[in-house]
């Protein structure tokens, strides 16, 4: 029987920090028992083989970065503009607790697999929608509002890819600046 320290969240934990530390290839089940402390037949008492593991570790991670935070947002009554600042600092709380790392990892993932392509591909749809209904109560215009959409999004993305510095700034005040200026 399977204890706590291997259930299936502790596996697909494991996994999903051996991927946001080493990739893809870094999802190896003699690896992650080792990281768990436990030999890998405990793997088999709950996946049958490593891609049904690694499908519902992708799962776990959109849960998490997409799911869970859409619910925690719709979860309470508040202006627009003020979920868009929730789900910002979020989107940073989630940054600065490593889930970057996992995101970078899966999209270089994406970009040699076409299954996680296209898990990717659903999870960037639904977070644009749903900032697509955020933005449109904030601006009539739906171009200003896709546009709104797409800077924040890149802008949450791509900032983990520019290795420049903001003289007599950090990038946590400039970001707060940039987010600032989409809502107005």
């Amino acid at each position: 029987m399977a204890t706590a320290k291997t259930s299936v969240e502790a596996w697909l934990d494991a996994g999903l920090e051996a991927l946001g530390e080493g990739g893809p290839d870094a999802v190896r089940i003699e690896t992650l028992a080792r990281s768990l402390g436990v030999t890998k037949g405990g793997f088999y008492w709950h996946f049958a083989d490593r891609p049904t593991f690694v499908d519902r570790m992708l799962d776990r991670w959109e849960q998490r970065a997409v799911e869970n935070v859409i619910a925690r947002l719709e979860s309470h009554d508040a202006a627009p503009r003020d979920r868009l600042r929730e789900l910002f600092g979020l989107a940073t709380a989630f940054i600065g607790e490593g889930g970057i790392r996992i995101e970078l990892a899966v999209r270089d993932w994406a970009r040699r697999d076409a299954g996680v392509a296209a898990r990717l591909g659903g999870v960037d749809e639904r977070r644009m929608t749903y900032l697509r209904t955020l933005f449109r109560q904030v601006t009539d215009d739906p171009l200003d509002a896709e546009a709104r959409c797409l800077v924040a999004y890149s802008l949450y993305i791509g900032t983990h890819f520019v290795a420049a510095g903001h003289p007599g700034r950090t990038r946590e005040a400039v970001m707060t600046r940039a987010l600032e200026d989409l809502l107005r």
